[in-house]
């Protein structure tokens, strides 16, 4: 009995003394109930839009302030004509438009039924029409305060169009995002696993010894992952073309040179998690835990981000995953061009390079 207690407080003395296993035994279980408990929302808040008011009355006045003023809209900017409006979506940086038609106040007396145009980006169908739902239900709320006291009431008919997504297709936002997990998936974790191992065996001090240089061991292990990664790409877009029916509106080209740069990016995040991982469990748990959650919770793939705590939205600036899932949409779902896609691509290239360049240096530190 008294062996048996001695190793239970061994066990308590391994655990306690290695801060990384402290950290995955309760730093990551914190994490992942504050990320379910404020991520996980179908609610829409201070979602961007814009406005064209091509009438300019009181009436229109009225209702842009009172939807300006809910906590789920936040006025972006307001455009002058239609031919605007293709331009605005392909920015990406409104979620929705609101046309007033010509003359609004004028035909709401004279007729007593006038238009509004909800135009809203239907790359991602909830929020597409969970936006068409709420500025439903103030119109709704505005048009009954203006017949209370009438006896032919007026009425105004909102008139939804969705963009790039008519049919409001979830497998449209589902594409890219499993594409992005597959492609984490295999690029970094495994990556962090196989260097790992090495480690963990002993072999990587042998490899080390080796005629072979240090960078040049390490890009010998990450490039078969690199091969795969790009044929998961390649599978992934044509099941999506073929089964999926899911369009492909700008350049493959584009397309497959944004996708290398992600996986190069993985590839780098998994190499950086093995200069800190000294077991392959380790790696696969800070791999799982600390690059899938944050992958599907903040890289706006299936909860919007702009509905998320400051603090999350901020977070998820620092994902590569939040900006690819940007791209791969705009290019896939919007036709856009480098031209409108190029921030993005700057700030992957960026993490890139950052990602790289810690590793490097990390290893550099281990090898002196």
């Amino acid at each position: 009995m008294k062996r048996f207690i001695g190793f239970i407080k061994k066990e308590f003395y391994h655990i306690f003394r290695d801060r990384r296993s402290l950290f995955i035994l309760f730093g990551m279980p914190i994490a992942q109930i504050l990320l379910f408990g404020f991520a996980i929302t179908n609610e829409i808040n201070n979602v961007d839009i814009a406005i064209l008011d091509s009438s300019k009355d009181d009436v229109t006045e009225e209702i842009i302030h009172k939807i300006s003023a809910s906590k789920y809209f936040s006025i972006k900017q307001f455009i002058e004509k239609e031919s605007d409006i293709k331009g605005i979506f392909k920015q990406g940086k409104v979620k929705a438009i609101l046309n007033f038609e010509k003359d609004f106040s004028k035909n709401l007396v004279k007729d007593h039924k006038t238009t509004i145009q909800i135009i809203t980006d239907a790359t991602d169908p909830n929020t597409a029409n969970t936006i068409a739902n709420f500025v439903n239900a103030i119109l709704q709320k505005y048009q009954k305060s203006l017949n209370e006291d009438l006896v032919v009431a007026y009425q105004i008919v909102p008139e939804s169009r969705m963009v790039y997504n008519p049919e409001l297709k979830s497998v449209y936002m589902f594409v890219p995002g499993v594409m992005t997990i597959i492609l984490m998936l295999v690029s970094a974790m495994m990556t962090s696993i196989s260097i790992t191992r090495e480690k963990e065996m002993g072999t990587m001090e042998i490899l080390l010894v080796s005629p072979l240089k240090p960078i040049q061991v390490i890009v010998g292990k990450v490039f078969p992952y690199i091969f795969l990664s790009i044929i998961n790409a390649v599978v992934i877009v044509v099941l999506s073309i073929f089964i999926f029916k899911m369009p492909v509106q700008g350049s493959l080209f584009l397309l497959a040179l944004e996708s290398i740069l992600f996986i190069v990016s993985a590839l780098a995040l998994g190499i950086l998690i093995s200069t800190i991982s000294a077991t392959q469990q380790t790696a696969m748990m800070i791999s799982l835990m600390g690059l899938m959650l944050p992958v599907i919770l903040l890289s706006g793939f299936i909860f919007p981000i702009s509905s998320m705590p400051v603090p999350l939205q901020l977070i998820s600036n620092i994902i590569p995953a939040k900006w690819f899932i940007i791209i791969i949409k705009g290019i896939m779902l919007k036709g856009v061009g480098l031209e409108f896609i190029w921030k993005e691509t700057l700030i992957l290239l960026g993490m890139t390079v950052f990602f790289i360049a810690l590793s490097v240096r990390k290893y550099k530190i281990r090898l002196a």
